[in-house]
């Protein structure tokens, strides 16, 4: 115990050499045989050394004088720990983040220190080896090797250029050596493959970076080395794999596009060689581990290597030979998956179809024709499940690329046509998964069916002759029709079959609400699955191209399976759901006479079931089918009258229906179907006495007596549509003034007991009916639109003055519960009706026409009431729907909103000298908060001093949005876009009233911006660039062009830099970059007359300004970004220069340098490539608009078709 008191007294000063000796007992103490006591002291004092920063600069001397083992144990974890420390601030770095010269220096020794340890005295032969060599060589600890690889890996991904020659050499000569050495022997090759594993991977690393330019021999050294043993051939086919897949399949933006090119070619050129390999292993080895390794390995090569080396050698042959065996038939499957996929022209067709027949052969053997697929799926394991997914990517990747091939002969065709028939019993397996291979396949294979027969049929059809587009004769008609006729013969008996695999499997629509839960009981859905919508969507598409292929054969299978419900033959939920969204899904792919024959026998036998049928969750069920099925066919309700009538009564009787989900379904369905046929029932319909809305505001009071208050409001909400529909003013006003009449009634009652006495208005009940009141206003303007004009106007000021009222109370409990006041349930009720009566005034104004009367008539009133009591309020107190309010303003009335700007300005921004001074520290103190890496105390202590100051001086003043929403990236979080949105409005509607700022006011926007963009959430940040877009182009064409760009060019160009190379932001790229090219543009550009360099600060004058921001930008990424020499950031900004007037050039240019610079490595890249995603899908929104019925009727902008 004496030893340990004079370690801990000795161990506390550690700018002396420590005493190694003492060290040992220490480390013995803590893991010998001693008293509790001692080892507790012990491990005192070793965590002690482990927490002192300067522990790991004793490391070199423990290492070179202990003999004890544990020691260096000891030692090797403190430096883990400081590389990675380092390693941290290193990453730091390369993100532009400030870190001082000291911290810096500190860890470049620490680097050189770790990176070049000689361990001579301890291990004569790694004296070349760093830390990370050595610790994998010594210890036997699996935690310490991996975190020691994977430290490793973070040295060769950031920092392996900057390494010395020789340091790069001795690891990568070492991870080899290690890799051999315990690949070798079959033991240590079983017992250490989770740890041989990562060191495949830290190799490819390395791989990436020396090959083949400075390590052209790795495949021949690869190959050498796999024909020594059998362990270390299946470890040569981990690392072909891992290369494979790092060059093919993960390395877009990992790597810069000339690297993977490079990559790419060096493999193909080399491909001879692991070829050459992996037909030997397969034709001379007996061992199960190598055979399962090299198909795997084949697996992955399949996809890229020249077609010659498959078709052109025994590999195919090969592979068919393992197909029949149990523990080769998975992984030969995915191999023949590969090949399947594979299209480059007819060349090899007859291999193909070699290929092919002599598989079937085989799987007949395997899986016999007779097989129930989905019980011998349901029943076996998971290889056997396994196989029957593989099997269905086998056929599906086949047919979609050769499927012709297979057309041309009997024989062939048979062949073609048992694949098709497995393909549809697969279909029917209850795999999520599985399902989605099939049914991808199957969506493709109808629409390709389904091109042939329209352009067939189509009489405006081209085709392309020589490169011309010409019109198809009649001769070619002729010559073109039988084949196409014959092709579709071909597949009439799998598409039929088709047709009741997607009616019988069906995915849920969005509309239905109603589900059937775990427990077998029908109750309301409460989250929707978006993957059950997806699958939804693609089922419809498919089935509307059936439809169209054979309309007669969809509508007899469909009416065939309804009459089985109807007989109770095949009744059971699920059936019956399934079939009506099937029959819902073809809405519109039908011509009109047949569609409307057969949805009379549709709706006709539905009712009937409804009838005949007992039981409450059975009738929910079946409520719900007609409520989709009639929802989805507005063009069949609008046609027929009595049909139309009778659903909507049906409608109102389910309103009733007190069943989970079914007034929800019935209120929804009704307002879709009136917003499609709302004309409908405005006019005398033949055999009616008045129009339909008229007899229903008759009975309004008793349709609504059951329904919930959200219902009711969907429910007024339609009414408002019909009304809007009738052209009579006299008619319009008469119906809305019968439809207003009961929440009016409440209003003008509770407005005139209130003027006796205010504090009727305080009751909670009261506060409920007001809430509720203003709520059934809002569904109604939605609908109505500026027809709501004369209702609003009645209850306009009084709103305005309970609105007052309640602010006022809101801003008395406040002050006196404090903040916790704002979460009770009274001052939420308040806020509540404060929050309504805003969205009412703005869902009037934003539905109403653009007339300058109604802006003159309601915002001049709103300006106190509103604006003026939102500055007034204390922050807790204010309601954000003030900021989305006037946005709406502005973008409704423009320009007319010019001379209130600066009221609503001082309202938000409050502009006092003070306030920006606070806004702007605060903005200063984010800066520090994020930098991390403070080592100058004394800029501390001056922090500290100023937030103190901060907070003193802000609690004398109030509040504006500015300080509620920079103080940090949480609070208030529904001010934040709702103000951004504001901001946006003003600049792009009212730009001449920002030119009119102070050069402070102006400066206060351009930081509220900045401070937008670097919002971590998308939708802030979004707004923030685009308001940043809007304001540049609007200054550039201004007089004051040369000012604006002088304050704020190179701020802005920083600050896009940081958020450019910042992760969390990647999904504004595309914004950066055309932030970028804008400003890179305009440098080079006549605009710009005045220089951009403050003279008073530059040394010496530029001839342009193009110069100057060169040479600026290429110092901002050289100090932001160590990691990359002077050389590819120079070239990285001329290039920005020369490819800026082509987006797409200057797009990938970016790209490259994301990669190069390290930020965007390993992880998801997909938001850099969003625009290009994005420009894809609006392509494919317009081929689906011109197939009737692929865009659901109710997604189609057709309303006044109904007139």
């Amino acid at each position: 115990m004496t030893s340990l008191v004079m370690a801990a007294e000795r161990f506390r000063d550690l700018s002396q050499a420590i005493d190694v000796s003492l060290l040992d007992a220490t480390v013995a103490a803590f893991y010998g045989t001693g008293s509790k006591e001692e080892r507790a002291a012990a491990d005192r004092i070793l965590q002690d050394l482990q927490s002192n920063p300067d522990m790991w600069l004793q490391v070199v001397h423990i290492l070179q004088n202990t003999k004890n083992l544990n020691t260096k144990f000891f030692a090797l974890q403190r430096v883990l720990l400081s590389i990675c420390m380092m390693m941290k601030k290193l990453s730091d770095m390369s993100r532009g983040i400030k870190i001082s010269s000291k911290a810096k220096s500190r860890i470049q020794d620490g680097l050189s220190l770790v990176s070049g340890i000689a361990l001579r005295d301890i291990c004569p032969s790694a004296s070349s080896l760093n830390y990370g060599c050595f610790s994998i060589a010594y210890t036997s600890d699996d935690l310490l090797k991996y975190e020691t690889v994977w430290v490793l890996e973070g040295v060769i991904k950031y920092r392996w250029n900057a390494l010395p020659v020789e340091q790069r050499d001795g690891m990568k000569n070492y991870i080899s050596e290690v890799i051999v050495q315990l690949s070798s022997n079959e033991a240590s090759f079983r017992m250490e493959r989770l740890y041989v594993n990562k060191l495949n991977v830290t190799l490819v690393q390395i791989l990436k970076h020396e090959w083949p330019a400075r390590w052209r021999s790795f495949i021949p050294d690869l190959v050498a080395a796999a024909k020594t043993s059998e362990t270390i051939c299946e470890n040569c086919m981990v690392i072909l794999k891992l290369l494979s897949e790092e060059v093919f399949d993960f390395s877009r933006g990992e790597m810069t596009q000339q690297k993977i090119k490079e990559l790419k070619q060096s493999l193909n050129s080399e491909f001879q060689l692991i070829h050459e390999l992996c037909l030997y292993v397969l034709s001379a080895s007996q061992r199960t581990e190598l055979i399962r390794a090299t198909l795997s390995t084949l697996h992955a090569f399949l996809s890229w290597i020249p077609l010659g080396y498959i078709f052109e050698s025994p590999l195919l042959e090969t592979l068919l030979k393992f197909f029949p065996m149990p523990s080769y038939r998975n992984l030969t499957l995915q191999c023949l998956t590969e090949v399947a996929a594979l299209n480059f022209g007819d060349f090899y067709n007859m291999q193909y179809i070699k290929m092919y027949t002599f598989f079937m052969v085989q799987l007949q053997a395997i899986l016999p024709p007779t097989t129930k697929i989905p019980e011998a799926y349901a029943n076996g394991s998971s290889e056997e499940q396994a196989f029957i997914q593989n099997l269905a990517l086998f056929f599906t990747s086949f047919y979609k690329s050769h499927i012709r091939v297979l057309e041309s002969t009997q024989d062939n065709i048979s062949a073609l046509l048992m694949g098709l028939e497995y393909l549809v019993h697969i279909s029917y397996v209850d795999d999520t998964e599985v399902f989605k291979v099939c049914l991808d396949y199957w969506n493709s294979l109808v629409l390709e069916l389904f091109e042939l027969h329209n352009n067939l049929d189509n009489p405006a059809v081209t085709v392309n002759m020589m490169g011309l587009q010409m019109p198809l004769l009649h001769g070619m008609v002729d010559g073109l029709g039988p084949q196409i006729s014959q092709r579709r013969q071909l597949y009439a008996a799998p598409m039929s079959k088709l047709r009741m695999l997607m009616i019988c499997r069906m995915a849920k629509p969005e509309e239905v609400l109603i589900v059937e839960d775990e427990n077998g009981n029908i109750v309301r859905e409460t989250m929707k699955d978006n993957d059950v919508l997806v699958q939804y969507k693609i089922m419809r598409e498919t089935l509307i191209y059936l439809s169209h292929l054979d309309h007669e054969d969809t509508e007899k299978q469909m009416l065939k399976k309804l009459s089985k419900q109807l007989s109770g033959e095949d009744w059971n939920w699920n059936n019956l759901n399934t079939l009506c969204w099937a029959i819902g899904s073809i809405s519109g792919s039908m011509m009109e006479e047949q569609e409307n024959r057969f949805l009379v026998m549709v709706i006709r036998d539905l009712l009937n079931l409804c009838e005949i049928t007992k039981g409450k969750d059975n009738k929910a069920v079946i409520a719900s089918n007609i409520m989709y099925v009639v929802g989805q066919y507005p063009r069949f309700l609008r046609a027929h009258w009595k049909f139309l009538k009778t659903v909507v009564n049906k409608l109102f009787e389910f309103m009733h229906e007190t069943h989970p989900g079914v007034q929800d379904m019935a209120c929804d369905t009704f307002l879709k179907i009136v917003q499609k046929c709302k004309r409908k029932f405005v006019i005398v319909q033949v055999g009616e006495s008045e129009p339909f809305v008229s007899e229903l505001l008759s009975g309004l009071p008793i349709t609504v007596a059951d329904l919930e208050p959200h219902q009711i409001h969907t429910f007024y909400e339609s009414v408002g549509h019909m009304i809007q529909a009738e052209s009579d003013q006299q008619k319009r006003d008469e119906y809305m003034q019968r439809l207003m009449e009961l929440p009016y009634q409440q209003w003008v009652e509770i407005i005139g007991k209130a003027h006796q006495s205010v504090d009727f208005l305080k009751d909670q009940d009261v506060i409920r009916t007001v809430l509720n009141i203003l709520q059934t206003n809002t569904s109604v303007a939605s609908s109505l639109g500026t027809y709501f004009l004369s209702q609003i106007s009645l209850i306009f000021l009084d709103m305005l003055n309970v609105y007052r009222m309640y602010s006022e109370l809101i801003s008395s409990s406040i002050a006196e519960g404090g903040p916790y006041a704002s979460k009770t349930s009274y001052v939420k009720l308040l806020r509540s009706v404060k929050r309504e009566t805003l969205k009412l005034i703005e869902t009037f104004l934003d539905k109403a026409e653009d007339q300058p009367q109604i802006g003159k008539q309601f915002v001049p009133p709103m300006m106190d009431p509103v604006l003026g009591d939102y500055a007034r309020n204390l922050p807790d107190a204010r309601e954000s729907e003030v900021l989305s309010l006037f946005a709406t303003i502005i973008n409704k009335y423009k320009a007319a909103m010019i001379e209130d700007v600066p009221r609503i300005f001082e309202a938000v921004f409050q502009c006092t000298l003070e306030v920006r001074m606070e806004v702007h520290w605060f903005m200063l103190l984010y800066m520090h908060s994020i930098s991390h890496v403070i080592e100058d105390q004394c800029i501390r202590l001056k922090l500290n001093f100023l937030e103190l100051c901060i907070r003193s001086c802000s609690a004398e003043m109030s509040s504006s949005v500015l300080q509620m929403i920079t103080k940090n990236f949480e609070d208030y979080p529904e001010h934040r876009l709702k103000f951004f949105s504001l901001l946006r409005a003003i600049a792009t509607h009212c730009f001449p009233a920002l030119i009119r700022l102070s050069s402070e006011q102006l400066k206060l926007v351009m930081d509220s911006i900045i401070w937008a963009f670097r919002h971590t959430e998308r939708n802030i940040a979004e707004t923030g660039l685009n308001l940043l877009l809007e304001m540049l182009k609007n200054f550039q064409a201004s007089e004051f062009c040369n000012q604006f760009y002088k304050s704020y060019f190179l701020t802005i160009e920083q600050e896009i830099f940081a958020v450019l190379t910042d992760t969390f932001h990647k999904p504004g790229f595309k914004l950066h970059v055309l932030v970028l090219q804008h400003l890179f543009c305009s440098v080079e550009s006549d605009a710009l007359t005045e220089p951009l360099w403050d003279a008073t600060t530059v040394p010496y004058p530029y001839l342009n300004n193009a110069m100057f921001v060169r040479e600026y930008t290429i110092k901002l990424l050289g100090t932001s970004f160590p990691n990359m020499t002077a050389s590819e950031v120079t070239q990285f900004v001329n290039g920005l220069f020369e490819s800026r007037t082509n987006l797409s050039i200057f797009k990938n240019h970016i790209r490259d340098f994301l990669v190069q610079s390290k930020e965007f490595s390993a992880q998801d890249n997909k938001d850099l490539y969003a625009e290009e995603a994005a420009a894809q899908r609006e392509r494919e929104r317009q081929r689906m608009l011109s197939i009737p019925g692929l865009i659901a009727p109710n997604e189609i902008q057709d309303e006044m078709l109904d007139s």
